[in-house]
């Protein structure tokens, strides 16, 4: 959530020394929200796995039940079948010392693993920080939601329109960027439930009550919700659990093997971690593989259930840019309630309405450009996909150290770094590169160079 506001907060650098005061109040309210909202996501957090009964006691229990289950395998692989067995009666030293190095080597890793992707997400879940300007609004609204039943959808509660407001607050935080996902209409995606702006890739988590950043799924094995800030975690944990079964598995099949061999009589032990290796093996391995491919296609869950639909971008153009035909175009900031697109396309979306000289220097145009169905604008490519989740190197890819990159929020760009699609999508269009001074640099080439007329005038 850290990120999250200082990313918010860092983008008014961008803009001239005319909006200084805007965005130096938006600071402010970024700080007052870290000062008295981060203690407000907690209390949330904590509350947020109590809104379904069903859901709390899964989560109470089933990290029990792998305690259990792990507390038993260990019994039966190194007390039962490696020392009892292998070492004692059949006097293979090297083959017991393999088994048990590989044995705890795996249940380590996959604890650390399990560990840090447990505690992440009960403390980090990746949520959306509210505005806490309407923060007692909001806990007003969610005591008349309890009123209602429980396990009603999102859809079927009632909607809350976006904020017509041309200030509304963290609509800043969007249009200071070049890239951003949007609504036909050229504003950002709107919350009905939180009430607020989603940031790009956000979804709003009908379990957390709160919207996610990248959220990926509910896992109740993990304790909770599988977002950005775990989802590297959570992969680290598949991978040594399924490896963990694979060594379960051998010793099993090793020891049931000899049993067969001297005609001894069947080993129940043995024939247990066969069953308990096979199933939570496969289990965990086919999550591995599922996390993996997500992971190079830099995708997630939610994509994937989506990725037949089409995706709305506002991308960033130069002010000289002429109309067209082929796409509408949006200006910030915004200088009246904004209108959905119709047959004259080309003319801004918030053309009517007076705005103030200060807000002239600071103006950002977008065009409102539609993805074809299938197309990811994430998509870096497979190993930069890999590195914006597992890390720049061999460590951080095998131990869960820290936090995915994709995590951070600060880039002057977009929100999660855009691929080669965002090229394409010009091209098609007919759009001009921005330049690298202006896309990059403190306040841009235009706003320098209208600056500069307007002094010279």
């Amino acid at each position: 959530m850290g990120d999250d506001m200082t990313s918010t907060a860092s983008t008014v650098h961008r803009h001239p020394p005319t909006t200084q005061s805007r965005a130096k109040a938006e600071q402010k309210q970024c700080r007052e929200g870290q000062k008295k909202g981060c203690g407000h996501d907690a209390a949330m957090s904590r509350s947020h796995h109590s809104s379904r009964s069903e859901t709390r006691w899964a989560v109470r229990i089933i990290p029990l039940f792998i305690v259990g289950i792990l507390a038993v395998a260990t019994y039966a692989v190194v007390a039962r079948l490696c020392i009892s067995f292998l070492y004692k009666k059949k006097h293979q030293d090297g083959v017991v010392t393999t088994f048990l190095v590989l044995y705890f080597l795996f249940f380590m890793l996959m604890a650390v693993a399990y560990l840090r992707t447990f505690f992440t997400v009960q403390l980090n879940p990746g949520v959306v920080p509210l505005a806490p300007e309407d923060q007692g609004e909001r806990e007003a609204a969610e005591k008349v939601r309890k009123r209602h039943k429980r396990n009603r959808d999102v859809e079927e509660r009632a909607y809350v329109p976006p904020d017509p407001n041309p200030d509304s607050p963290g609509l800043e935080a969007f249009y200071s960027k070049d890239v951003f996902i949007c609504e036909v209409d050229g504003r950002p995606k709107w919350c009905s439930e939180c009430q607020q702006w989603k940031p790009d890739r956000s979804h709003h988590s009908s379990d957390l009550g709160r919207c996610v950043r990248k959220m990926d799924h509910f896992c109740p094995w993990v304790g909770g919700m599988v977002s950005e800030t775990s989802f590297n975690f959570f992969t680290q944990f598949c991978f040594y659990c399924g490896l963990f079964c694979a060594v379960g598995l051998a010793v099993g099949a090793y020891s049931f093997q000899q049993h067969h061999k001297d005609g001894d009589p069947l080993d129940g032990w043995a024939l247990a971690t066969i069953v308990l290796a096979c199933v939570f093996g496969t289990f965990t391995f086919g999550m591995a593989l599922t996390s993996f491919r997500y992971i190079f296609a830099n995708t997630t869950n939610i994509d994937m259930l989506k990725r037949s639909h089409t995706l709305t971008l506002a991308v960033r153009i130069p002010q000289s840019t002429p109309p067209s035909d082929k796409y509408p175009v949006i200006v910030y900031p915004l200088r009246g309630p904004p209108r959905r697109p119709g047959s004259e396309g080309q003319q801004p979306h918030n053309s009517h309405g007076p705005i103030s000289a200060r807000d002239q220097l600071a103006e950002r145009k977008f065009a409102i450009l539609r993805t074809k169905p299938h197309e990811n604008p994430w998509d870096l490519g497979a190993m930069e996909n890999w590195k914006s989740v597992m890390g720049d190197n061999f460590v951080e890819w095998m131990l869960p150290i820290r936090h995915s990159p994709c995590c951070t929020h600060e880039s002057m760009e977009s929100d999660y770094r855009f691929g080669p699609l965002i090229s394409k999508l010009r091209k098609r269009y007919g759009i001009p590169e921005l330049e690298a001074s202006s896309s990059r640099g403190g306040h841009g080439i235009e706003l320098q160079e209208r600056g500069g007329r307007r002094a010279s005038d």
